[in-house]
């Protein structure tokens, strides 16, 4: 199923939501015209490989193992463009009613916040991973966390590719997302089960940023509808 949009009403107009869709936008067309070898470095600078904190792997592409900043930074590159596509497309559905209720600097704290703890969470169950993390997933699916509790009632409009005909169907946001999370928990337990945890998608920093936006919603919501 393919979200096409909600019916839930937004009162604000998201800047946080846009500026966040446009820097990721931006950066990934940025690298994407570079050298490869460039593009390439800087991921392996600015995404987070868990290896470098696991075992003191040091001096990666000039980056010191204890060098935090990328359990921020990844959150803002994306591998291809079917991943940016993607991860944007349900930002830009689900995150304007969000930061509605939530104001947008409440709103943009909780979004890196989510997404760290998402980086972090995979990080915890896949430790020895070689390869770069990244992508706004984590910090989206607190995003989705928090409007599955603030708006479980509300219709998401999706469509349903079979042989590509034109059905589209209402469905409430909490079958939706919680179909959403069930996928995330099959596909992240089967990496890690079967696939000694060396998946191409970062089950868990999906499932660990909804658990964190599931958290810590409750904490950002704003008292007065005309805060900011």
């Amino acid at each position: 199923m393919i979200p096409i949009r909600d019916t839930a009403p937004c009162n604000s107009k998201p800047i946080v939501t846009w500026s966040i869709i446009a820097v990721c936008v931006l950066v990934f067309v940025v690298m994407y015209f570079m050298p490869q070898e460039e593009s390439n470095r800087l991921i392996q600078l600015y995404g987070m490989i868990p290896i470098r904190y696991s075992n003191g792997w040091k001096g990666l592409q000039g980056l010191p193992f204890d060098y935090y900043f990328s359990f921020f930074s990844n959150l803002f590159l994306h591998s291809t463009w079917l991943h940016l596509i993607t991860n944007m497309w349900f930002l830009w559905i689900f995150a304007d009613n969000v930061e509605d209720r939530m104001g947008r600097l409440r709103f943009l704290v909780f979004y890196l916040l989510c997404g760290s703890i998402a980086t972090f969470l995979q990080w915890r169950f896949d430790p020895t991973l070689t390869i770069p993390v990244v992508g706004a997933s984590g910090a989206i699916a607190g995003v989705l966390a928090a409007y599955f509790f603030l708006y479980p009632l509300a219709r998401v409009i999706v469509w349903v590719p079979i042989l590509f005909l034109p059905i589209v169907i209402h469905v409430p946001a909490i079958a939706f997302l919680g179909l959403w999370v069930l996928f995330q928990l099959h596909n992240a337990t089967t990496a890690l089960l079967f696939e000694s945890g060396m998946a191409s998608v970062a089950w868990w920093a999906h499932l660990g940023g909804f658990i964190a936006g599931s958290g810590l919603y409750p904490f950002f919501l704003r008292k007065n509808p005309a805060e900011n």
